[in-house]
């Protein structure tokens, strides 16, 4: 999803300079110009899939202006902070979750639906996430990677 991998000499899987045995530097600036054209392009692919209001969307993404919003979707070529790779990277995360555990149609919907489970407290997840930012994005990530774990 973020682009082509490929295999360095001692076998490690490398992505654009970013190998997959230890975490990415989002901090630094060339991680973030490699990863930002792909993360806009998935998260603003994620956000049709789940039918997100604008307003939903810039939330996720951490508030950012509607000037700023419609700049992403017209030119994905910007560059993300850390904070909004990180962001991305929950949402990707939760995206592949729900479709690993649901059909499409669920998974798409399950966002915006409201949740008996009681992290969310009857909410829907997105709004338990726009709420929470990224420590609830991180809980919905971990819930999901659980269930698909089989815990």
């Amino acid at each position: 999803m973020f682009g082509d991998l490929a295999l360095g000499a001692s076998n490690v899987v490398h992505l654009h300079g970013v190998a997959w045995d230890k975490p990415a530097d989002l901090s630094s600036r060339a991680v973030q110009e490699k990863l930002s054209p792909v993360a806009i392009r998935a998260f603003f692919r994620m956000a049709s899939h789940w039918k997100l209001r604008d307003e939903d969307a810039r939330g996720l993404i951490g508030g950012v202006s509607n000037g700023s919003f419609y700049q992403l979707k017209r030119s994905p070529a910007r560059t993300l902070d850390q904070d909004k790779l990180t962001r991305l990277s929950l949402l990707v995360g939760i995206f592949k979750a729900l479709n690993i555990l649901y059909s499409t149609k669920l998974a798409d919907a399950w966002v915006q639906l409201p949740n008996s489970n009681p992290i969310f407290g009857g909410q829907s997840p997105l709004t338990y996430m726009l709420k929470g930012g990224v420590p609830s994005m991180l809980r919905v990530r971990q819930l999901l990677d659980a269930r698909r774990g089989g815990l």
